[in-house]
């Protein structure tokens, strides 16, 4: 199989993401964890989880799939998309994320050809809370 096919998917993908920009901010509560379980994956399809940070806040996530995916969190900058994070071809990750600008950020899976189902968590901090 080519490898054509995937890189005009990736492309479409990119070009959508731009031109949609992030999905509505969620409400996250401050200190509380947001968990999700089992959450489907459709091959080649994403998942977004968005909010506004601003400098000084804290953000905690965690999650692991079935099968590896690509992960980011991202925000638009006019028509540019801006990821301080990225990993490829993974199957689970952590870390706290610090923005250094207030903006719209999402945390974005994206299934390979073969599909899977994530689970995740998210847990927000505000400024000087801990």
């Amino acid at each position: 199989m080519t490898r054509a096919p995937s890189l005009a998917i990736a492309a479409l993908a990119a070009a959508l993401l731009a031109q949609a920009g992030c999905a509505t901010p969620a409400a996250l509560d401050v200190g509380k964890p947001l968990e999700v379980s089992g959450h489907p994956l459709p091959p080649y399809q994403i998942h977004e989880e968005c909010m506004t940070l601003v400098p000084g806040d804290r953000l905690q996530y965690r999650f692991q799939s079935r099968a590896a995916l690509a992960f980011n969190i991202h925000y638009h900058e006019g028509k540019a998309v801006v990821m301080p994070v990225t990993r490829e071809r993974v199957s689970a990750d952590q870390g706290t994320f610090a923005p250094l600008v207030a903006q719209d950020y999402c945390l974005m899976w994206e299934a390979g050809a073969e599909g899977t189902t994530i689970d995740y968590s998210l847990r927000l901090s505000r400024g000087g809370q801990r």
